[in-house]
């Protein structure tokens, strides 16, 4: 392995997140397969490219463990060394366990480090020790341990209790804790997550600090408390309905879900298993023997290498292969475009898109069952008019029996360098589930200023139909997420407005003040949310004023659950939570302001 991390110094802390340096994204030149034209003196006809393999060697940063490996804690303390500071950085890792029991092992994750065992059930790949994310590389400081993941271990911590204090897209998925689960850094120092689903924690999970946090389709032996606002649908265990004190929303189940497909072996063969649709889902879906769905096996899966060439990854998807993205960065000259129902990408270790000249980073067709997980799309230094559009314009198929689902793809406009994009994320086709997301306009890092990394608009939703369970969307320059669809739903919403405003009159929407986070269309007469919430830090203008949080048409059938703004410090000010409905904040208190119910 190489050392790809960024300088461990520190600059000195601006604002609530503290500006670091960063490693800007290595530029990989494209690798073009196939064969090239030989001159000569009448055109040749052209040759049909070479058909692409299925399946193959998984690359260099694909470290695959059994429990006779030897020197495993050394090696993950040799990724951890690397990737603990290098938030900007281009290292990216999957650490992979086969089924077995291990022993004494503390797995401490870094940024982009995924880890995750290779069995059917969690149960199959056992850690006898712990899956660690801590803080001390940013003095306790938890709110940027951003970009790492944990799927479907089995673990016994040490001391009883596993810690795993992060952020946003940080997922912790079809996991099995026996024991307890600290989701606050050693000392309880601040922390932004979060996000369980699929999940077993036998003990008790103690979010202590922890401001949000979302779990979903779990098992838990009991919840310690909350700070603004706790969601949970589908959770056997979770606390009762009590926002706003205890700020606890709970759901009985969850409407509609679909897990995230995960790599496992059969035998000594890699197949990745594709889990079936449940609605009104609740509890884990491998509790009782196999899980239920269907796999693929890893030949009808392109297996991408980082320098492959957009046409070659067209190339794979138009033959019929399915991606299969190993760890690293991938430059995209021109978009992926997945036409094809039912077709899979898979990413590991936070396998990286960057749109060259503008490009959007991947078209979906109006069609059924496209599931996209496991990557991050990283905007490039010339404005894309989008980064991911789920359907063309005007998509109208109804896709209820198979909808396509988005887990664990996380958008990003600056921070690793400059970065704009118009519209990040649009959302066209009926019934789409949005599973986990967090669209960020950087705050901090390089490329970050007011118009140095523009991106007015988040998330765009245009179906009808489309379910969101735990969108993340933060600090866009206009309107943070923006819902035309009909019948739309969103459980847990978190949000931030952009620090960086320079002065009132930036962001001033017409006759009101600022744009909301979370708008409904004046058209949409049906739609629904449970647990959202905003939060304003202004920290170049603390005297900017947010008129609100949320805008939506007043209607009988667009109606909301369990609504939050908060001022971080006093840095800027919310007049009212929803419309003109709720309290202003409170001075530098940093007290939220709370609507449990509207209309």
């Amino acid at each position: 392995m190489h050392d790809s991390s960024p300088s461990s110094s520190r600059p000195s802390p601006v604002g609530r997140r503290t500006l670091l340096g960063a490693a800007a994204a290595v530029t990989a030149a494209p690798v073009v397969l196939g064969a090239s034209a030989h001159a000569s003196a009448a055109p040749a006809p052209r040759k049909r490219p070479r058909a692409l393999p299925g399946g193959g060697d998984l690359g260099p940063n694909v470290l695959v463990f059994d429990p006779s490996t030897p020197g495993i804690q050394a090696r993950l303390d040799e990724v951890f060394r690397q990737q603990e500071s290098a938030q900007f950085g281009t290292g990216r890792y999957a650490l992979l366990f086969k089924p077995g029991t291990y022993h004494g092992l503390n797995a401490q994750l870094g940024f982009y480090t995924s880890i995750a065992g290779l069995g059917l059930s969690p149960d199959d790949t056992t850690i006898n020790g712990d899956v660690t994310v801590d803080a001390g590389w940013f003095g306790g400081n938890a709110t940027q341990n951003f970009w790492r993941s944990a799927e479907n271990l089995a673990l016994v911590p040490v001391n009883g209790t596993n810690r795993w204090a992060v952020a946003q897209a940080a997922p912790f998925r079809r996991m099995h804790v026996r024991g307890g689960l600290n989701l606050s850094p050693t000392g309880y120092g601040w922390a932004s997550g979060g996000y369980i689903a699929d999940s077993r924690v036998d003990g008790q999970v103690g979010p202590y600090s922890q401001q949000q946090w979302y779990t979903r389709d779990s098992a838990i032996g009991s919840w310690l408390n909350g700070v603004w606002n706790m969601v949970f649908s589908g959770v056997e265990g979770a606390p009762a309905q009590s926002f706003p004190n205890p700020p606890y929303t709970t759901l009985a189940t969850t409407p509609v879900s679909r897990e995230k497909p995960f790599l496992y072996l059969q035998g000594g063969e890699y197949r990745v298993f594709l889990p079936e649709k449940r609605t009104d889902a609740r509890g884990v879906t491998w509790g009782n023997g196999t899980p239920r769905g269907t796999s693929l096996p890893l030949t009808q899966f392109y297996v991408a290498r980082p320098g492959v060439s957009a046409g070659t990854l067209n190339q794979a998807l138009t033959q019929g292969l399915h991606l299969l993205l190993t760890p690293g960065i991938y430059h995209l000259d021109e978009p992926l475009r997945i036409n094809r129902a039912n077709t899979v990408v898979l990413g590991l270790g936070y396998a990286t898109l960057i749109p060259d000249g503008g490009v959007t980073a991947v078209k979906v067709a109006d069609v059924d069952g496209v599931r996209l997980a496991g990557f991050l799309v990283d905007a490039g230094p010339v404005n894309s008019s989008t980064l991911l559009e789920i359907g063309p314009p005007g998509a109208s198929r109804d896709h209820s029996a198979n909808p396509t689902t988005l887990q664990d793809v996380f958008i990003r406009i600056g921070g690793a360098g400059a970065g704009k994009a118009t519209t990040s994320m649009v959302i066209n086709n009926r019934h789409t589930i949005v599973d986990h997301t967090w669209v960020w306009r950087a705050d901090h890092g390089e490329g970050v200023g007011w118009e140095t990394n523009r991106a007015d608009y988040g998330v765009v939703v245009n179906g009808d139909d489309v379910l969101a369970t735990g969108l993340f969307v933060e600090h866009f320059n206009k309107y943070d997420v923006q819902w035309f669809g009909q019948r739309g739903r969103t459980i847990f919403f978190q949000n931030e407005k952009a620090y960086d405003a320079p002065n009132q009159a930036a962001i001033q929407n017409g006759s009101v003040k600022g744009y909301a986070a979370y708008r409904v269309g004046d058209a949409v007469t049906s739609h629904e949310g449970w647990g959202l919430g905003s939060y304003c830090y202004y920290n170049v203008d603390p005297t900017i004023v947010q008129h609100h949080g949320f805008a939506a048409p007043t209607r009988p059938n667009v109606r909301f659950h369990n609504l939050l703004v908060v001022s971080l410090g006093g840095n800027g000010q919310y007049e009212r939570v929803i419309n003109d409905t709720g309290n202003p904040t409170s001075g530098t208190s940093t007290v939220p302001s709370t609507v449990v119910s509207y209309p």
